[in-house]
């Protein structure tokens, strides 16, 4: 077991995604104010523990505080109900209520598609979660089967929405740019994938592609990689299965219009949706069949849909409360105080702009920040955001290159000569010459503009140093191929020696089978070696 914080416990691993962990955890003991949810000691929640990547970012550290306000009164029966927000360290956590059951991903694949009443109703539900959240100014971004919980109580299915603030989460400036999206490509839409500006009909987008799979059990644009899959969506039109009947049809086809403006509101296609459930199930009447087959006229667009920050990392406005605002709600947004203009300079009564400039104010001699310094955590948080930066490779002059540089020999000065020691001269006294008058010179006119400096060339070889002369012996006698011949004749001298020891300390006059002496025998090969070249040189002349 690991603890979260000190209110949390985990237990055991339920899921793993691209942004975090989801665990199974128990609460140690009743939370603070600062969470939406109290909550009891004992109590069974999930905690979905973002991944270090995001809980090692400044600007997602600072993202998840500042939307603590409307993570935690985003609310709605279709939705999961995020309780509390645990930062601690290097760990950011979402602390959830626990849904047992399956997601929509997984019971897709064990039991196949729903039928076409089944699926309306489903996503009617989601999309009530949708109006919700729109409303409130949140878009999801990232709507996928794989975050709809199936919650089963009293005998029926309910839906229930989760990861509503990873997208926000995830959306800053270290992690997210301007030409990435937020999602999954088999579920992102057309103005996502081109890196347009985003409102919540990215939500319809996701819901009509989410629709078409419960009732095919396929999404509608599938391909080999993400860019051909991100193509298909932004070139193709959706062909319709026969399984499918046409109001759904039509249901589908306006949720996966291309343009944002022409794909219905949330809170439209939740009344369509239930429209089309009813007339197209066996015991429909002929005015609910009528009014399926009419269904088009119910998704009108949504009038002023919610936008996603154009910024990275941006926060949504901040709202202004009454003044007469009851007791102090954490969770509720923040309030605006009414702004009080400062008298001007030079007196009056009148009052000044409150976001007049103030003259700049000079350093201070001790170092320490003044009012427009940056604060010492932003300072901090920047440190964190450079050491995440990947190292910049940049090209080395060779002639700087402390692997490359030879050694180079400083050249020896010569001696200096001792300068001959003249007899001073008695110093005669000359008066002061009389002071010059030096015109004061202009200076120099600055340069706006600096040409980009070149590099130095590589500095030259210092000239080699004359080596010294060598100095000859005494006796100027010198006989060429001396050594070699005293080399030669030791070696001899050497061999002709060792020859007679072992010829008269060894056994090798008994292995011959002779009795002469070492110089008799030599005699003896001598003599032998001289009578066969004379027979040698007989026999050649005959």
């Amino acid at each position: 077991m690991r603890p979260v914080g000190s209110k949390y416990l985990l237990e055991e691993p339920l899921g793993r995604g691209a942004t975090g962990t989801v665990w199974r955890a128990r609460q140690r003991e009743t939370a603070g104010a600062e969470a939406a949810v109290a909550g009891q000691p004992g109590e069974t929640v999930a905690i979905k523990v973002l991944k270090e990547e995001l809980a090692n970012d400044a600007d997602v550290v600072m993202r998840f505080l500042r939307e603590r306000s409307v993570l935690l009164r985003l609310t709605h029966p279709n939705i999961v109900r995020t309780r509390d927000l645990v930062v601690e360290g290097d760990l950011l956590a979402l602390v959830m209520d626990l849904i047992d059951g399956p997601d929509l991903h997984r019971y897709l694949r064990e039991n196949g598609p729903f039928s076409p009443v089944a699926a309306s109703l489903l996503t009617a539900q989601i999309a009530d979660a949708l109006a919700a959240s729109h409303a409130d100014g949140v878009v999801h971004r990232d709507l996928k089967p794989a975050n709809v919980l199936l919650d089963e109580r009293d005998g029926q299915m309910h839906p229930m929405l989760t990861d509503f603030g990873i997208a926000r989460l995830a959306d800053s400036p270290g992690l997210t740019r301007t030409h990435e999206f937020v999602g999954t490509p088999a579920y992102v839409a057309p103005e996502s994938a081109e890196g347009r500006p985003q409102t919540s009909a990215v939500d319809i987008y996701g819901a009509g592609i989410l629709l078409y799979e419960l009732v095919t059990g396929r999404p509608p644009f599938a391909g080999g990689s993400a860019l051909e899959v991100l193509h298909r969506h932004l070139s193709e039109e959706p062909r319709r299965p026969t399984t499918v009947p046409e109001p759904l049809w039509t249901v589908i086809e306006r949720c996966l219009r291309k343009e944002p403006d022409e794909r219905p509101s949330a809170e439209n296609l939740a009344r369509a949706l239930r429209t089309v459930a009813a007339g197209v199930g066996v015991h429909s009447s002929s005015a609910q069949v009528e009014a399926a087959m009419g269904v088009g006229a119910l998704l009108a667009p949504d009038p002023a849909p919610a936008a996603v920050p154009g910024t990275p990392g941006a926060a949504d406005p901040t709202q202004v409360l009454p003044s007469n605002a009851g007791s102090y709600d954490p969770s509720a947004a923040t309030s605006v105080l009414p702004s009080t203009g400062a008298p001007q300079y030079g007196g009056g009564g009148q009052h000044a702009d409150p976001t007049a400039v103030m003259p700049p104010v000079p350093p201070r001699p001790d170092g320490a920040p003044g009012p427009e310094d940056p604060h010492p955590w932003q300072n901090q948080l920047r440190a964190a955001r450079d050491r995440n930066e990947q190292t910049q490779v940049q090209y080395l002059d060779p002639s700087e290159d402390p692997l490359r540089r030879r050694p180079q020999r400083q050249p020896q000065q010569p001696p200096q000569r001792q300068q001959q020691q003249r007899p001073q001269q008695p110093q005669r006294y000359a008066p002061p010459p009389p002071p010059q008058y030096q015109q004061p010179q202009a200076p120099p006119p600055q340069q706006r503009y600096a040409p980009p400096q070149q590099p130095a060339p590589p500095a030259p070889r210092p000239p080699r140093e004359p080596r010294e002369p060598r100095r000859r012996s005494a006796n100027p006698m010198r006989i060429p191929g001396l050594g070699c011949l005293k080399g030669c004749l030791f070696t001899i001298v050497l061999l002709f020696v060792a020859s007679w020891l072992i010829w008269e300390f060894s056994g090798l006059q008994e292995w011959i089978g002779t009795t002469k002496g070492f110089f008799a025998q030599i005699g003896d090969v001598i003599d032998s070696i001289s009578k066969f070249l004379n027979d040698l040189g007989s026999s050649t002349g005959a």
